[in-house]
């Protein structure tokens, strides 16, 4: 017991079949039979939903599971989903582990807090009622909501490993079998709002093996791509309904051929353990994933550069993924920190609308840029969650406006021009 909650190895709790809700962005709610929303696939470099090419505007809000566990929190919840709705984004990335910490879903190694776990079900109930997707991200290679170092801590506190690397996550048997255990106690979850297991809900878009996975002891990348391999196979044997990514934040690492290492912000970079082409090329990935944060990775801090940084960076791996993949890029992380030199909110604009135009350029010309994903977004009375990159979209009618418009570019080229007369009313006229 933790409280009154009660812990408790894999388990879900069936419940009653519920009418559900999708939106057109600004549009209103529709009721529709669950069975009506449909799994998100995949044709070589397309993401395809009901027999056309689907493509991605969104953004990530990692705490939602958290503030999903206690009624009080839930409206955040509901009002971060009702916001992006009035935008028409169509995928949210979220934290679908918490292993620990504070409000953790995995108390200890193989034990899970069922209270944690209906927030989770929350979620993706309200996703679902508000027509929006999520991109579920299964671990942090980072110590925040436990991470790698938490499951090497576990192994050795209780002697099952005897090397306390945080990069043993990736290899040690042990903690190797328990990920693979926490792997299908989500996926075999069965939603106690919904009755559906997480595996057959389309609401979900895709699993994340990781939140940006780096291996440093071994910087040739095999631990990795071992790890890789491994885990998105083990994924797909219990869910053959889901996309799969890795969660990789786009480096080019030994293997990759010298241009390719020469967009690398810095040769540091090469030698983290991870290689884009490699990774991403694993059978069991459906798409590959990329990071943008050239305030981060860039030792010049003006803007210009930054933005010519950016537009090579995105566009060499879109090319990999037209050239060699054959498979969707989805930038699945992109942001500008207000503590950046000289910032001033003009700025974060500048770099939202380039991103956003050279992945619209992609898709318009049936390239492998399948869309973004914007660090973060924020509501009212969560102080204590900003970082440097969230804001409230609210308070940023600019950037309001920036994503609502790249929300109608995208929308016109799944749905077409016709259904965007009819449907949008003008909304997206003259974007």
């Amino acid at each position: 017991m933790l409280g009154n909650r009660v812990l408790f190895p894999f388990l879900g709790l069936a419940s009653c079949v519920i009418i559900i809700y999708i939106t057109y962005g600004d549009f209103g709610y529709h009721p529709v039979e669950q069975n009506m929303m449909s799994f998100v696939g995949r044709n070589e470099t397309k993401f395809m939903l009901d027999g056309k090419p689907f493509f991605v505007n969104g953004w990530n809000s990692y705490w939602l599971m958290d503030h999903a566990v206690e009624k009080s929190t839930r409206q955040k919840v509901r009002d971060i989903f009702y916001l992006a709705s009035k935008m028409g984004l169509t995928v949210c990335r979220t934290w679908a582990f918490n292993d620990g910490t504070y409000n953790a879903l995995q108390v200890s190694l193989g034990n899970f807090d069922e209270q944690v776990f209906q927030g989770l079900d929350y979620v993706i109930m309200e996703a679902r009622k508000h027509g929006i997707r999520l991109l579920l991200s299964l671990v942090n290679n980072l110590e925040a909501y436990g991470g790698k170092p938490q499951y090497v801590q576990w192994a050795w506190e209780e002697g099952l490993s005897l090397n306390s690397s945080e990069d043993s996550f990736f290899f040690d048997p042990a903690i190797r079998s328990y990920f693979k255990d926490y792997l299908k106690a989500i996926l075999t979850r069965e939603n106690h709002l919904t009755g559906i297991e997480y595996r057959d809900d389309p609401t979900i878009f895709a699993w994340e093996l990781m939140n940006e996975p780096r291996c440093v002891t071994d910087p040739s990348g095999d631990t990795l791509q071992e790890w890789i391999e491994e885990m998105s196979a083990y994924v797909k044997s219990i869910d053959k309904n889901h996309l799969v990514t890795i969660g990789v934040e786009g480096f080019y690492g030994p293997k990759s051929p010298p241009e390719k290492r020469n967009v690398n912000p810095s040769e540091y970079y090469g030698n983290v353990g991870t290689d884009f082409i490699s990774n991403s090329n694993a059978s069991g990935i459906d798409f590959a994933s990329v990071h943008v944060y050239p305030d981060q990775w860039l030792e010049v801090s003006e803007l210009d550069n930054q933005l010519r940084y950016i537009f090579k960076w995105v566009n060499s791996h879109i090319e990999d993924g037209e050239k060699i993949l054959k498979k969707p890029v989805l930038l699945t992380e992109f942001g500008l920190s207000c503590n950046s030199k000289d910032f001033h909110n003009t700025q974060r604009d500048k770099l939202y609308k380039t991103i956003f135009d050279i992945v619209y350029k992609s898709a318009q010309e049936n390239g492998a840029g399948a869309g973004a994903l914007v660090w973060q977004l924020m509501v009212k009375g969560m102080d204590t969650y900003v970082d440097d990159y969230g804001f409230i979209p609210r308070k940023r009618s600019s950037l309001f406006k920036l994503l609502k418009e790249q929300s109608c570019r995208m929308a016109v080229l799944h749905h077409g021009e016709d259904w965007a007369r009819k449907t949008l009313k003008g909304e997206c006229r003259n974007n």
